[in-house]
This record gives structure tokens, C-alpha cells and sequence, in this order.
């Protein structure tokens, strides 16, 4: 046995961990021959060392202060990587989590294979391949641009906007907001039901139809005696006999204090639930629109050098996208050549431009004038009509009558925006302002003609607003003509979805399909003008949105009118799903994703904003029917929330009415005030920072191509220093801009440099 051996074993050995890292064992020079035993043995002692001096805090050892320190520091370091290694994994796992729940959330959205068909989206795994190549090539010192995002089988608007499937991505956007607007209504139907049919059912059983008089009138609202076929089909078309007195309608819900303020909040909730949903839509189609209207992804060197997608498959697909594009550079090169004739006019040109604008214009106004003037009319006469002997004697008549104002309504947006695409060309604007003149003015036909219906109703309700009329003068609401007049106005939007529904059916069954057939029986240019149909997406989504504000309007009067509407729109995606593929062919004139991800959910918004005017000057200011309701007898139906509150505890009162004071709206306001303009302070902040990138970016790139370019020479033979670059950007910088941007031309130089020599 040798020395060192023996040394080792004696219990002072143990010392050694305390005479500090790198002290070999005793005996280690000791030897050739045991050369390679003392490198295991010293290991050994090592390993144990370091285990023992983990165990032991640094003010217990035997080292100098310096020696301590060291130790104290690496240990500390070593916590926190592994503090930091165990953060980092739980992160990685929660984000590969959300990963799997929101791919989980997507797979079981509805329709996503169809509206994959229709718009073609890449898949997820090409992006994100190309996402991290363009990364790579970031973190390389490479700058991603078109030709190389086009190599990798993405355009650069394929990371804003899924490329052009089938269809496009602007008839995708309509099938989109059909399924947000599903999702609304499907909401609002699990609201209603839960606030409004299960109090209803789950107290005492509803009382029958009321029939006695009183002295607001008589409210007979269902049929005595034997009622044909024909009367019950009619019926249900119109909303009354037996319909009228059913959980369809506002007054077949009995009078209860509870039953009232959850058929009062359920309008709310569904209100607030649609406007946070439609700001969230909003929102996040705002950020996509911003960048794609801006000059990054639609000027015309961007369409040239990388709009096309090299991931389409199938010819089809390829005629679509390079029609598209044709479209796209066509009208780019319309609309400079229009502002370049804009720009060299004279001023008679202008003048002659201008009063062919006025004269249009008061055209269209006209046209609206009568269309809403139809509205009234008919509104107005259909009560007086159903009094006449000969109405009441024919039911097909009284269905006729009844279904007035939905036909005049329906008339006029059929008729109305075919003549403003033809008014639209002659103004002399561009095809983009074209488009949204188009859109502005049909928005506010389909809008405007609702709200003349309901000013319509309002008048024959309120007597003209004169509370003193003899009709209106005992119970506050003409009760001779309109009894339960909560009532009349969900029959009226009852009328007008079912009417819009009959209506999309019988243009696809009786005039879309027929066509198709004769186009294709035709030979020549007529069975090419016969079969060529155009799904027309701003239509499409107008009539969607206009459908939505008549729903939002009547399920206060008609409570189960979103669910309604929700089967509506599921048979509607099937009908506008066979038109798409079996009789329309893609658009020549293609609608922007973009445009239409922001525009359409603001337009939703304002539908939302206007249909919550009458309901809630019905809320606050006009008397409820006396007859029928859960809020007969109150003096407005908002009277019942007061009541229901003062019998709750004085505490819960004192902080619901504190909730009104100017005390807690002072101070909510003022807090509101400040988060906005913190908001606005951060994103001009932002803005300015990207301004600031974006010229330092494009300096770094002239830099680059002038160094490629022209060597080290000018065009004198003078030699063109890196400090020479301060004229490409601003004329008067500052010294530290200047600086700057002399830092980033001597690094751009110094990587090109760098790269050239490898």
C-alpha cells in the first residue's frame, strides 16, 4: 500500500475541502506509475468536496474573503439558472398548453373545412416554417424581404391575410361573420332561455288569454271556436292567432316581480355580451387593415415582385389568384391615372366634375326620400287596411296587407343599390372610393328604412308623441288601434326575418338555379351571360347585418326571436353554400379581406347602436300595455327595477343607488379619462419609435445598395466614405442623428464586409 494511500485514509485528510478548489490530493506528484489512480482518486475527492461544500454556507469555510465571495456568487448564479430553468420549462409547458387548447378550440368551430375550400388558408405548419426561417434569417443579420418570403411559398401578405383558395379570401370573410353572427344568436338564446322561459315555467302555470275588459280596451288575442287550415297557416306566417299568444311574444309572460327584472336584464346581457364581442372582432380586424392599407402590402411593387403564392394547387386555384392580381394591378393603374387627370384640370373641368357630383347626389337623395316615404306609407296604412270588410274577408288579402311594409322594405333594397352602382362610375371617383360610396349608401338605405319603420309604429303607438290625443289621453299609448303594442312591434320583426328568409329561398330556388340551367342549355354568349353569376360579398353581408339589427330590435318584444334567427342562419350557410359552389362563379372584381375583417364589424356596431335606440326609449319612456305583459301596471317598464330594489337589504340599496350617484361616475369618469389618454401618450410613443425604425432601415439599405452598387468611387473618382451617407435621410439633422445613423452605415458596411470575405 503505498504513502498517499494511506495519507488519504487518516481522518485528517478531510481537511482538504477546505483548502480551497484546485488542491490536488497528498501524493499526487508521487510516481509515474500511479499517475492515472491519482487522477480517479483526486476526481473522487472532488466530487465529495463539492458535495460537502454545498452543504455548508460560505461564512462556515476556511477561505480567504475573496475565496467566499467567489463561492457565494457562483452558488447564488447556480440558484438562479436553476430558478430560471424551471420557470422557463413551466412556461414552455403553459405556452405549449394554450398551443393545444386554442388548436383544440379551432378544430371544433364550425364549417372550418369549408371555409378552408372557400379561402384557402395555409396551414398552419408552412407558416410557422416560414415565420422561423425569416427568424433565422433576422438573427443571421439578413433583412426577410418579398423574394425571399416568396421562395419559402408565402406572398408577405400571407402573414396578414390567408391567400386566395377557391372563392377568395373576401367571400371567406362572409362566410366568417356568418358564423360570429351564429355565435351571437346562439348566445342570446341560451340568455333568453334562461332568464326569460325557465322563470316562466318553473313558478306558478301562465294564465290563460286575457278576454275581460277593462278600461284600457279588450286584448282577445286567440280565436274562439274552430279555425281552418288555411287561418293557422296564415297564422304562422303573420305571427297572430295562436302564435300571438305563445312564449314567442311579450304578452303571453304573466305579471311577476321576479319574472320582470330577469326578462328586463336578459335585454341587457345580450346587449353588452354583442358589443363586447363585435369590439373584440373589431379590434382584431383593425390591426390587419392598418398594415394592409398601408403602402407595405399595396403598392404596385409589392403586387409585381410578391403577391403571388407559390403553395395554390390545382388550375383553378391558380386562374383565381392570377385573376386577382390582374384585377388588383389594373385598378392600382386606373386609379393613378385618374389622379394624374384629377391633378391637370382645370378649373372649368372641376366645375363641370363638382356639379355632375351635386346632381347625382340630390338624385340619390331623392330616391331615398321616396323609399323611406313607401316605408311610412305602408306602415302607416297597413293598420287602416286590415279594417276594411273585404281585407278581413279574404285571409290570403290580410297576409298580403299584413306583410306590407317586410315587401316595400325588402322592394327597395332590392332595387335601390343596382341604380348606385350604376350612379357610381359617372362621379369620376376611383374603383376604391367607388366601392365604399357603393357601401356607405346602402348601409344607410337598409338601416334607415328600419328605423322608418319603427318611427312608423312609434307614431301610431304615442299618438304623434301627444300624450294628450283622445286614443292616448287614459293609458298613455293608443290603445284603441294597438292593445298590447309590444306585441305588434315583435310581430313586425317577426314578419320581417321570416320575409327575408322566404325571400334569399326563393331568389336561389326559382331564379338562381333556373338560370344556371338555361346558361348551360345555351349555347354561346347568351348561356355564357345566363350562367355567369357573381357571388356579390358586400351585398351579402349588408343583407347579413341588416338582418342581425332586425333581430336585436325584436328580441326584446319577441323573446325567442334569436333563436330563430340562429336556425335561420344555419339553413342560410347551407343555401348560400350550394349558391357559392354550384352557381356563382369567383368575382372579377375581388372585395379586400382586409377591408372587410374591420369595415362589416363596424358596421355591425352601428346596427347594434341603432337598434338599441327604440328599445330603450320603450324601456324608459313609453307606458307599457295594460293588458298583456310582466310589466302591466307599472307607469314605464324601467319602474319595475326601483321597486324590486327597495325590497332588497338596506346595504345592497345603498350601494346599487350609490352606483347613480355623481359621486361614483365623477371619479369613474375621471380614472376612464386618464387610462385613455396613457393609452393614446403610448401608442403615439409606439408610432414614432416605428417611424424612426423604418428610417433607419431604409438608410441602412441605400448604405447597403450603394456599397454593392458603386464600389468606393463616385462618379468624379472620389472616394465615398461611410460619414458621406448623412444626405440620404433628413436635410438637417442633428449631430446625434447623424451619429446615428453613422453607427448604423459603418455596421451595415462592416456585415456586408463580413459576409462578402466568408
Amino acid at each position: 500500500q503505498s504513502l498517499s494511500s494511506v495519507l488519504n485514509e487518516l481522518p485528517s485528510a478531510a481537511t482538504l475541502r477546505y483548502r480551497g478548489p484546485g488542491v490536488l490530493p497528498w501524493g499526487a506528484l508521487e510516481g509515474e506509475e500511479e499517475e492515472e489512480q491519482q487522477q480517479r482518486r483526486s476526481q473522487a475527492f472532488g466530487e465529495a468536496a463539492q458535495e460537502e461544500l454545498q452543504d455548508h454556507p460560505s461564512r462556515e469555510l476556511p477561505w480567504p474573503m475573496q475565496a467566499r465571495r467567489a463561492h457565494r456568487q457562483r452558488y447564488t448564479r447556480e440558484q438562479e439558472a436553476q430558478v430560471s430553468s424551471r420557470a422557463t420549462h413551466w412556461a414552455r409547458q403553459l405556452r405549449r398548453s394554450k398551443e393545444t387548447l386554442r388548436n383544440g378550440l379551432h378544430t371544433l368551430k364550425p364549417w372550418s373545412g369549408t371555409l378552408k375550400k372557400i379561402g384557402g388558408t395555409v396551414g398552419l405548419r408552412v407558416a410557422s416554417r416560414a415565420v422561423a426561417d425569416c427568424w433565422l434569417g433576422v438573427r443571421r443579420g439578413g433583412v426577410p424581404g418579398p423574394p425571399q418570403l416568396g421562395a419559402l411559398g408565402l406572398g408577405a401578405e400571407a402573414f396578414l391575410l390567408p391567400p386566395a383558395g377557391q372563392f377568395g379570401a373576401g367571400t371567406e370573410s362572409y362566410f366568417s361573420l356568418l358564423r360570429f353572427l351564429l355565435l351571437l344568436n346562439t348566445l342570446a338564446s341560451v340568455l333568453k332561455v334562461c332568464l326569460t322561459l325557465l322563470p316562466t315555467w318553473l313558478g306558478e302555470a301562465p294564465p290563460g288569454p286575457p278576454g275581460n275588459s277593462t278600461e284600457c280596451g279588450t286584448y282577445a288575442p286567440v280565436q274562439q271556436g274552430l279555425v281552418a287550415f288555411t287561418s293557422q297557416l296564415f297564422n304562422l306566417l303573420s305571427g297572430e292567432g295562436f302564435l300571438e299568444w305563445s312564449p314567442l311574444f311579450y304578452g303571453f309572460y304573466p305579471r311577476r316581480s321576479l319574472l320582470a327584472v330577469t326578462y328586463l336584464c336578459s335585454a341587457f346581457a345580450i346587449g353588452l355580451l354583442c358589443l363586447l364581442l363585435i369590439l373584440h372582432r373589431s379590434v382584431s380586424g383593425l390591426k390587419q387593415t392598418l398594415l394592409a392599407e398601408s403602402g407595405a402590402l399595396t403598392s404596385y411593387s409589392h403586387r409585381v415582385f410578391s403577391a403571388w403564392d407559390f403553395g395554390l394547387c390545382g388550375d383553378a386555384h391558380v386562374r383565381l389568384r392570377q385573376r386577382i392580381i390582374k384585377y388588383e394591378l389594373q385598378v392600382e393603374l386606373e386609379e393613378a391615372k385618374l389622379r394624374q387627370q384629377a391633378a391637370v384640370r382645370t378649373l372649368g373641368q372641376q366645375v363641370g366634375v363638382w356639379s355632375v357630383r351635386a346632381l347625382l347626389n340630390l338624385l340619390v337623395l331623392a330616391l331615398l326620400g321616396a323609399a323611406f316615404y313607401g316605408v311610412y306609407w305602408a306602415t302607416g296604412y297597413t293598420v287602416e287596411l286590415k279594417e276594411k270588410p273585404f281585407v278581413q274577408d279574404s285571409p290570403l288579402l290580410k297576409l298580403g296587407v299584413d306583410y306590407l311594409p317586410s315587401i316595400f322594405i325588402s322592394g327597395v333594397n332590392f332595387v335601390l343599390p343596382p341604380i348606385f352602382k350604376l350612379l357610381a362610375p359617372i362621379e369620376g371617383y376611383t374603383k376604391s372610393r367607388q366601392i365604399a360610396l357603393i357601401l356607405l349608401r346602402t348601409v344607410f338605405l337598409r338601416l334607415t328604412s328600419l328605423m322608418v319603420l319603427l318611427f312608423s309604429l312609434w307614431n301610431k303607438i304615442t299618438c304623434g308623441g301627444n300624450a294628450e290625443a283622445g286614443p292616448c289621453k287614459t293609458c298613455g299609448y293608443n290603445y284603441e288601434e294597438l292593445p298590447c303594442w309590444e306585441t305588434r312591434l315583435g310581430q313586425e320583426m317577426y314578419k320581417l326575418m321570416l320575409f327575408d328568409l322566404l325571400t334569399g329561398l326563393a331568389v336561389t330556388l326559382l331564379v338562381g338555379f333556373p338560370r344556371k340551367i338555361c346558361g348551360g342549355l345555351c349555347p354561346g354568349a347568351l348561356g355564357r351571360m345566363l350562367g355567369t353569376q357573381e357571388f356579390q360579398v358586400p351585398d351579402e353581408v349588408l343583407g347579413l347585418i341588416y338582418a342581425q339589427t332586425v333581430v336585436w330590435v325584436g328580441s326584446f318584444f319577441c323573446p325567442l326571436l334569436p333563436l330563430l334567427n340562429t336556425a335561420k342562419f344555419l339553413l342560410l350557410f347551407y343555401l348560400k353554400k350550394l349558391t357559392l359552389f354550384f352557381i356563382c362563379s369567383p368575382a372579377s372584381r375581388t372585395f379586400r379581406a382586409s377591408t372587410a375583417n374591420f369595415f362589416f364589424p363596424l358596421v355591425l356596431l352601428l346596427g347594434l347602436a341603432i337598434s338599441a335606440v327604440p328599445v330603450l326609449y320603450s324601456i324608459f319612456l313609453i307606458p307599457p300595455s295594460k293588458l298583456c305583459g310582466p310589466f302591466r301596471g307599472q307607469s314605464s317598464i324601467w319602474a319595475q327595477i326601483p321597486e324590486s330594489i327597495y325590497d332588497l337589504p338596506e346595504t345592497t340599496q345603498s350601494f346599487l343607488f350609490f352606483l347613480g350617484t355623481q359621486a361614483f361616475a365623477v371619479p369613474l369618469l375621471i380614472i376612464s379619462s386618464i387610462l385613455m389618454a396613457y393609452t393614446l401618450a403610448l401608442a403615439n410613443s409606439y408610432g414614432r419609435l416605428i417611424s424612426e425604425l423604418k428610417r433607419q432601415i431604409e438608410m441602412v439599405s441605400q448604405v447597403g445598395s450603394l456599397r454593392r452598387a458603386g464600389g468606393n468611387t463616385d462618379g468624379k473618382g472620389h472616394g465615398v466614405g461611410v460619414g458621406d451617407v448623412s444626405h440620404l435621410s433628413l436635410s438637417n439633422p442633428s449631430p446625434q442623428e447623424t451619429q446615428n445613423k453613422v453607427f448604423l452605415a459603418q455596421r451595415a458596411v462592416a456585415l456586408s464586409s463580413g459576409r462578402a470575405a466568408l
